[in-house]
């Protein structure tokens, strides 16, 4: 725990941001770092709980609640308050791989499950995290762990994203030797172009990537396993194979006028606009300079989209949510520890607000067609507001209201709905038996396919979800096929610390 009574004591306090007006002229991270002192008031704040529920993860009411990877949150919180940072980084790098990332990006459930939030603000804990490990980088702390002698094992990672860079860690750890197949040009998945610079930088993700390569693990990029790359050639060349390549099939919005040009998948402009901000040059193909931009979707995918386009230079934004508006306060039917489904107002919703004077959301609201100009580009977006009814199997579905239907102007339309499973190509090419989701089946609780030496790890086995769980699924694979390699595994379990070592000095 932090201070006996601290929680008494001290107020929640977060990072602040840069001001709306001066961060949307450019690409840099928008939350300003927060000083050790304050830090260690807030590491005050964790309270002797009894059980703390923040730092065991697992799905309550069909959500997130706790810590997926099982961090030690109140051992890290007090080692803070008491100015131990190096012994806190340890305690963290024990069960995260990569805390500067999700110190960053993580919704972090483990807040929504703090025994203090029962009744007040809970302890501030992606906060401290990424302050960990941003100081464990900037000190030397963290660095690239010894080498071990190697197993003469073989294994392959298909996808770079964070459940893929997680299982190649620990599997490099266990002594194995690594290669990892991107089929963009540089590695890191999702955390390389689904996330915003201005989010997540790129060079975070590119310092975390030189390390694993000093370590011993090797990236081969633009390669598509299953077309570059064909997949039964992984079977014979490696000992076993790991597929974290994500659910990456976008879920498309099939009403009158979708042909139109215009209206794009999200992914395909957020990875345009990460290229343009890496590689400079012409502006990215897909632009929301001058337009009016209507985002359909919500979620972080959706804010993302918001937040670009508004860094483009868009003359206007508008956001269709679905869903009906959240209360301000926890509802009585959500109660603690289940993730408190209350409105948030993220950081592209901000800035729209600055902008042009209302958040840009409209709830329960959904879109009906698409109407075009004489040349084939996408209008007008017309939509309709929709009430929530239980359906003849009780579930509930959206029912349009009659006499609803509005008109909006739109010459960019983005699709941020979310995801429907992985790619086919790669699964088909292995013969591996897909669920009734499409995503890859497995035993409950496991990681081994169909195929004896391929296993399967993140959002391409239990479908599109947080990064968080992307690192405890490859962590969880990795345990699963070092036991596959040796007959026994005791090294990369999810409790077991990882490749990153902190130096001792």
């Amino acid at each position: 725990m932090g201070k006996i009574g601290g929680f008494l004591e001290y107020a929640r306090e977060i990072a602040s941001r840069r001001p709306v007006r001066q961060r949307i002229r450019n690409w840099d991270e928008f939350q300003l770092p927060m000083s050790p002192e304050k830090l260690k008031l807030q590491g005050a704040r964790c309270m002797d709980c009894g059980v703390p529920f923040c730092h065991y993860g697992s799905q309550v009411a069909g959500m997130t609640s706790g810590c997926p990877v099982y961090n030690l949150i109140p051992e890290f919180n007090d080692l803070v308050y008491r100015g131990l940072w190096k012994e806190a980084l340890e305690r963290l790098l024990k069960t995260n791989n990569f805390p500067e990332f999700t110190g960053r990006i993580c919704p972090a459930p483990c807040e929504g499950s703090c025994v203090l939030g029962i009744n007040d603000q809970p302890v501030a804990i992606k906060m401290i995290e990424q302050a960990l490990a941003d100081r464990g980088f900037e000190e030397g702390w963290i660095k690239p762990g010894p080498l071990k002698r190697r197993t003469g094992r073989k294994v392959a990672i298909v996808g770079s994203g964070p459940a893929g860079l997680a299982c190649a860690a620990q599997l490099n750890y266990a002594g194995h030797s690594m290669t990892v197949f991107e089929r963009a040009d540089r590695p890191g998945g999702l955390l390389m172009y689904g996330i915003p610079n201005m989010k997540l930088d790129k060079k975070i993700v590119e310092r975390r990537i030189r390390l694993m390569e000093a370590e011993g693990i090797r990236f081969v990029m633009n390669t598509e396993v299953g077309k570059d790359y064909p997949a039964p050639r992984l079977i014979k060349e490696f000992d076993a194979v790991v597929l974290c390549g994500g659910a990456t099939k976008p879920r498309n919005l099939s009403i009158p006028g979708r042909e139109l040009d215009g209206i794009h998948f999200a992914m395909d402009f957020l990875k345009q606009n990460t290229q343009h901000v890496l590689d400079g040059g012409e502006g990215p193909r897909i632009s929301a300079a001058g337009k009016e931009v209507v985002v359909i979707g919500g979620g972080d995918t959706g804010t993302d989209c918001v937040a670009t386009s508004i860094r483009h230079g868009c003359r206007s934004m508008r956001q269709l949510e679905i869903l009906p508006k959240p209360s301000s306060e926890r509802p009585a039917d959500n109660p603690w520890p289940e993730w408190p489904k209350t409105l948030r107002t993220d950081y592209g919703q901000e800035e729209a607000a600055d902008l042009f004077g209302r958040d840009p959301r409209d709830y329960c609201v959904t879109a009906k067609a698409f109407a075009g100009d004489q040349a084939g580009r996408v209008q007008d977006v017309l939509t309709v507001c929709v009430e929530w009814k239980r359906d003849e199997k009780g579930r509930f579905a959206p029912v349009e209201i009659a006499g609803t239907e509005k008109v909006h102007s739109a010459q960019l339309v983005l699709l941020a709905m979310g995801f429907l499973g992985p790619e086919d190509t790669l699964l088909e090419g292995l013969a591996i038996e897909r669920d009734e989701r499409s995503n890859v089946k497995v035993a409950s609780g496991k990681y081994g396919t169909n195929h004896p030496s391929v296993f399967a790890a993140g959002d391409m086995r239990r479908g599109q979800s947080l990064v968080v769980w992307a690192i405890h699924e490859g962590r969880g694979a990795a345990a699963e096929c070092d036991e596959f390699l040796k007959g026994l595994s005791n090294g990369p379990s999810a409790g077991k610390e990882g490749s990153t070592q902190t130096s001792s000095t």
